[in-house]
């Protein structure tokens, strides 16, 4: 994002350019994995990695890369890819621009890294299943599925011990992959990095706190990066050691993310990949700023265990965002709008992402009654922009803005 108006500048943030290498680097190793003596592991967002970082393996997230085809906009024409070899419309953006992808060979880095075997967790979403079995099948490697029951409510003692099961059988199914024993010390400063970066990223999104907020919520969603597919590495703790220093002194000299900052908002759902730069614009030009969100602060665990143990790990997994009650997402909503002082909230109803948008009809009401707040729910799809009306959002944003502005 460059400046964006006169009349309130952008403020890029120097880490930037840090960031960009670290993430090159990452790519050209998951492109790359014989030239560093590597097996590559695919795996869902919310798959345990840790065990995968202990054992030498490479993770590569199809998620993200279907975030960095949304965000080049090039989804579209990859999704219309799969569709074309019968793989329903209706199905996630990100599973139809990945197999759309592997059809091609088209993406930002080309043709998706193949994996040595797949790593699927079910406590973000269902499809995940069906998505990781089609790919399986075509690179004729094998997957493990890690099981979470759904959390109603608090997780239950025989929840959690079948997780640890799931957990244990996760280890042998990888020390049958890498031929090796787990090695155990080597998990511990795994473990330990993953900690810290959790514990950093927590840090720098609570910064946004602070009156003006350093960094915005559509500069979390890019730099969110590195906690996704390097927790539990040292690049992961030096680049966000890095970023929090910057941004501790724009919130020593009172530095913004932008010049103005008038209106501050909470985001809900999987960022519009293909439209935050616009959206920033259209927010900032009226003196808005999203100062936080449910998405990004999914990654900062609320109670990891500090010791990071298998069993630790087991109860951090099973208890993501995703796999929680609408109670648990109603809560978490009001408690982001009160700690960061926010004036109202955005909504975006993500027709790939159904476990992220059920209810938010009714979350939008209850979060209403509770903070006193306005909120506003967009119609879009995380990557593939034939699902959007972008000239339709930006009249109810405006309007939306309007509401705010005439209630301060």
């Amino acid at each position: 994002m460059e400046e964006n108006q006169k009349t309130n500048p952008y403020r890029p943030i120097q880490s930037t350019a840090a960031y960009r290498r670290l993430m090159i680097a990452y790519y050209f190793m998951v492109k790359h994995p014989s030239w560093f003596g590597k097996k590559v592991a695919w795996i869902t967002s919310g798959g345990p990695v840790e065990p995968l970082y202990a054992m030498g393996a490479l993770p590569f997230y199809p998620e993200n890369y279907g975030a960095m085809c949304g965000a080049s906009r090039m989804s579209p024409s990859l999704c219309e890819a799969a569709e074309h070899k019968g793989y329903s419309h209706d199905l996630c953006s990100y599973a139809l621009t990945d197999i759309g992808s592997y059809f091609t060979g088209k993406g930002p880095i080309g043709r998706l890294p193949k994996p040595d075997f797949l790593v699927c967790g079910n406590n973000i979403c269902g499809t995940v299943i069906k998505w990781y079995e089609i790919q399986a099948r075509a690179y004729n490697v094998p997957v493990f599925f890690f099981d979470t029951p759904f959390i109603h409510d608090e997780i239950q003692e025989h929840t959690l011990k079948y997780v640890q099961g799931q957990m244990k059988d996760y280890i042998s199914f990888l020390e049958k992959r890498m031929n090796r024993l787990f090695p155990e010390k080597r998990f511990e400063k795994v473990a330990d990095w993953s900690l810290e970066t959790i514990a950093l990223w927590k840090e720098i999104l609570e910064l946004s706190r602070h009156r003006p907020a350093p960094i915005a919520a559509f500069d979390a969603f890019i730099h969110m990066a590195p906690i996704v597919t390097l927790r539990g590495t040292r690049w992961a703790v030096r680049y966000y050691k890095k970023l929090k220093k910057e941004l501790e002194e724009r919130v020593r000299t009172k530095t913004g993310a932008f010049g103005r900052e008038e209106i501050r908002l909470i985001w809900d759902n999987i960022p519009i990949w293909y439209d935050i730069r616009n959206l920033s614009k259209l927010l900032s030009s009226n003196g808005a700023v999203l100062v936080a969100d449910t998405y990004t602060s999914a990654w900062a665990m609320e109670e990891p265990n500090l010791t990071y143990s298998l069993d630790g790990m087991a109860q951090a997994y099973a208890t993501i965002h995703l796999n929680r009650s609408l109670d648990y997402k109603i809560n978490k909503m009001v408690n982001l709008i009160q700690r960061y002082e926010a004036d109202g909230f955005l909504m975006h109803s993500n027709r790939s992402c159904k476990p992220y948008s059920l209810g938010q009809y009714d979350m939008k009401r209850e979060v209403t009654r509770l903070t006193g707040k306005p909120g506003l729910i967009i119609e879009a799809d995380h990557t593939d922009s034939r699902s959007y009306a972008p000239q339709q959002v930006e009249k109810q944003i405006l309007m939306f803005l309007d509401i705010i502005k005439n209630k301060k």
